[in-house]
């Protein structure tokens, strides 16, 4: 397995968190994977590539990962590309290569980078639905900001049946300056036409 994986180096450009929605119908649930580094840099022989590489929340304890940080390891090419944000995981031989930013400390406007809180504090604070558009513009290079694959089952009697796309979230403050919410989301039912809506996301619960 490590002979098969890919050399990689970069820069990270954002880091945010790695966590898959699951939508039944009225259901969803999140599970919390760990953390996805957005870089800039070279994955074997291409060069000057933007790329995602998913690591645990191990990693992330060990090294402290933050935007602007210059790393290298080895990876494999996501198998599921319906499950992952990431093109790449199953992270090895990771190395922090330079640091300019030696504090981490989050900035108090936006985009807000530094060290990214725990996966338990993103539990805790909860997340707020956020417009597509505005992700892709801005929020992409906040901690605060999260791209999620999600998967969706239309009938629990028929579990294998499955869809996916992705959704993206704010796990910070609705009072951001660069907030906005975007279009309920919509999850489909087992029956023809049934469509699920979901409600207005619930008061600050900072």
């Amino acid at each position: 397995m490590q002979d098969n994986k890919l050399n990689f180096s970069g820069e990270i450009l954002s880091i945010q968190p790695r966590i898959r929605l699951m939508r039944s119908f009225d259901e969803s649930a999140h599970t919390y994977l760990g953390f996805n580094l957005f870089l800039n840099g070279a994955i074997e022989s291409i060069r000057e590539a933007n790329f995602v590489i998913a690591i645990g929340k191990g990693a992330q304890t060990k090294f402290l990962f933050r935007t602007g940080d210059n790393i290298k390891g080895l990876a494999l090419p996501v198998q599921n590309l319906s499950l992952e944000i990431a093109g790449y995981y199953k992270v090895s031989g990771l190395k922090l290569l330079k640091r300019e930013d030696r504090e981490g400390k989050i900035p108090k406007t936006p985009p807000f980078t530094g060290v990214p809180p725990t996966l338990q504090e993103y539990r805790t604070h909860g997340c707020y639905r956020l417009f597509v558009k505005t992700y892709k513009e801005k929020c992409w290079q906040c901690i605060w900001g999260c791209h999620m694959a999600v998967e969706i089952i239309r009938d629990h009697w028929k579990p294998h049946l499955k869809k996916y796309r992705t959704e993206t979230f704010c796990y910070g403050s609705r009072e951001c300056p660069w907030y906005v919410a975007g279009r309920k989301r919509q999850a489909p039912g087992r029956k023809p036409g049934m469509v699920y809506i979901e409600e207005d996301d619930e008061e600050e619960i900072w």
